[in-house]
């Protein structure tokens, strides 16, 4: 952590500034000649570069917040601009700490999902080598997916550097505010559809240009699909339950809780029901009693009604009834069949899962490489299972690895839960990610929620901070719903 020791900080600010200033007048030199946007963009990099180190903690802040309004400029690479430029940052920073001597926090966990990610690399070694389901000339799109996975390394590592300079509270209420403008867009999606199609029309992610169609059912905010806004929303919900627990104007935190369960209905997505009905049940056991059950109850009714009040939400949950899961007559050979025509999406995935469990036969220890499960089936559909996907891409041994990770995580969070303060605010918010956990394993049978990188992104942002030292005295504050 940086110190109050102005010399040593501004030694280290005025010759890493006078570097970065020479290299870009260098490079400025030769490309005047080329590009003018070059040369601007170089600027602007020493700009932020210079507004990192001297405003480390708002810069930190801001990157948290802007992070959730990226998503919609994905087809003009935005989102991994980003997060290379994160990667950067971090990396000089922490260079800097440790040319200067100051320490870099870290923890047990980051170290374990550092070493996880670097393990991954051993897959881009295998396919460029020829030892995987498919051949070296995939090499890019397998080394961007593990750069998508080490700049979650690089966030969690970030967010540690805050550790005793902020407090935690008012790092994850800075997080509240990555809401404003995805919930900005989700009310023009809802009020004036048709110019919310005609603003993403042009620099969308891969599926805002089916939005002319969707408008009217699925809201997306400022994410590329409906699916991926609802996990980033869920995540936020369970933040509200969070501040439920101690703050005195609950009265705010309901009414916010209110708008994020309308929006989250309103992404119509099937999964989300059941992370939602996971994320209650876990959240409601431990001190199971008649308030909190029905308590329980009436906000998965209220939630379950209004999916279902409207005739969209209908035919999502009528569909079901024609899939092998509640007809009978419906086995999976045939509903592989109908998928062909009926527009069913859980046959669908039957019919993709059955197609890539067959495709994995063929590299069955090491599977195809990271982010190959697409080029594996062939038909450019993700598989609609992160744990096929694993599977596919990562052959038996990926498999074991990825199960790794999320046992990893459920391990850290009991550990940090039996070593806080009983009924402190960060015992409560260890619990709350617990629960949150829980559900994400249930989403992922149906669901492609590895790829929600943004959710990740808050993820592993909470997950580091519930492991700081909150030096908390011991009280006792009721659970939500006690």
């Amino acid at each position: 952590m940086l110190t109050n020791q102005r010399s040593s900080r501004s030694l280290a600010l005025v010759t890493l500034l006078g570097l970065v200033g020479v290299g870009v007048c260098i490079v400025a030199g030769f490309l005047a000649g080329t590009s003018a946007k070059l040369v601007g963009l170089a600027i602007v990099a020493v700009g932020i570069v210079f507004y990192f180190f001297t405003k480390f903690e708002q810069a930190v802040l801001v990157l948290l917040i802007l992070r959730s309004s990226l998503d919609v400029f994905s087809d003009l690479q935005i989102p991994a601009v980003f997060a290379i430029g994160l990667d950067a940052l971090t990396l000089l920073y922490v260079i800097v700490l440790l040319l200067t001597g100051h320490i870099v926090r870290t923890d047990r966990f980051w170290w374990f999902l550092a070493g996880w990610v670097l393990l991954q690399g051993l897959w881009l070694i295998l396919l460029h080598l020829g030892a995987l389901g498919l051949d070296a000339s995939y090499l890019p799109a397998s080394i961007r997916e593990w750069v998508r996975l080490f700049s979650w390394v690089m966030v969690y590592l970030l967010v540690m550097q805050l550790k005793d300079r902020l407090p935690p509270q008012k790092v994850i209420a800075s997080l509240f505010l990555a809401l404003l403008l995805p919930i900005a867009i989700g009310l023009l999606q809802i009020c004036v559809p048709s110019l919310t199609a005609s603003l993403f029309s042009g620099n969308a992610g891969a599926d805002i240009g089916s939005l002319p169609s969707e408008a009217h059912n699925r809201i997306v905010g400022t994410f590329g699909t409906a699916n991926t806004f609802a996990t980033f929303l869920l995540l936020f919900i369970s933040l509200v339950f969070w501040k439920l627990n101690w703050t005195q104007q609950r009265w705010f935190w309901l009414m916010l809780l209110g708008l994020l369960c309308f929006f989250f209905v309103s992404t119509k997505t099937l999964f989300s029901l059941m992370m939602i009905a996971v994320f209650v049940l876990v959240l409601i056991t431990p001190r199971l009693n008649v308030a909190k059950l029905i308590s329980g109850m009436l906000l998965l009714g209220l939630i379950i009604a209004l999916f279902a009040s409207t005739e969209f939400g209908q035919q999502r949950l009528a569909s079901i009834t024609q899939t092998p899961l509640l007809n009978p007559d419906i086995d999976i050979s045939r509903a592989i069949l109908l998928s062909q025509g009926d527009s069913n999406s859980f046959n669908w995935r039957l019919s993709q899962w059955y197609l890539l469990l067959n495709a994995w036969k063929n590299s069955p220890i090491f599977g195809y490489g990271l982010g190959l499960s697409m080029p594996a089936a062939g038909n450019d559909f993700l598989p609609h299972n992160d744990y096929i996907r694993a599977l596919v891409e990562g052959g038996i041994i990926g498999l074991v690895s990825f199960l790794a990770l999320f046992a990893a995580q459920f391990t850290h969070l009991l550990l940090l839960i039996q070593q806080t303060p009983y009924g402190s605010k960060q015992r409560n918010l260890c619990f709350i990610l617990l629960a949150m956990l829980t559900s994400i394993p249930v989403g992922m049978i149906t669901e492609n929620i590895w790829s929600h990188t943004t959710f990740f992104f808050y993820w592993w942002t909470l997950l580091a901070v519930a492991g700081w030292n909150w030096n908390e005295q011991q009280v006792r504050e009721d659970m939500t719903f006690k």
